[in-house]
């Protein structure tokens, strides 16, 4: 039996998971996290419910999904960066132009926040890592993590972004 024969289907499967994933973004942009229902991301992803329901077993999972999808895009963000204040200031835009983010908070500041205080959640964890690997210090990632989350609530200009960025890297060696 060949060791691809599935390939195909795990393309599909993948596809299929990401225009759901960017489906929910998509509303939550527009419509919000509390008004977002499954039958909305069926529709707005271009897929039938059953599909949706056998990637996903509720809007939770698919929140959950969502996150990790974006934590993994920040972090390849940061990687492709050439150096640290770079990355920094690549993150810091991308957190404060986001749309999703953007219309959370206005729309649902409560789950956004409680999201964004759950430092030992391993999506935060995980990121922290990430960016620790990065930026080559523990101490620089973790002030790093706060700054961007800060900016989710509260976003900044392209300009303040490399700014604070150029900021941040020097004075966190210090």
């Amino acid at each position: 039996m060949p060791l691809n024969k599935y390939a195909p289907q795990a393309a599909t499967h993948r596809r299929t998971q990401s225009a759901i994933l960017e489906g929910a973004k998509q509303l939550i942009a527009t419509v919000g996290l509390a008004k977002m229902s499954m039958i909305e991301i069926a529709d707005t992803s271009q897929v039938s419910r059953a599909t949706l329901y056998n990637h996903y077993r509720d809007k939770d999972s698919v929140l959950a999904a969502l996150c990790d999808s974006e934590i993994r895009k920040l972090v390849v963000i940061a990687q492709s960066a050439p150096n640290p204040t770079d990355a920094l200031e690549a993150l810091s835009i991308q957190v404060s132009s986001d749309s999703a983010l953007a219309n959370m908070r206005i729309s649902d500041p409560a789950p956004l926040t409680q999201f964004l205080s759950a430092t030992s959640h391993p999506l935060w964890n995980q990121f922290n890592d990430a960016l620790a690997m990065i930026l080559g210090s523990q101490i620089v990632a973790d002030l790093a993590t706060r700054w961007l989350a800060g900016q989710a609530m509260a976003p900044l200009t392209p300009e303040d972004s490399r700014l604070q960025a150029e900021l941040l890297i020097p004075r966190a060696h210090l």
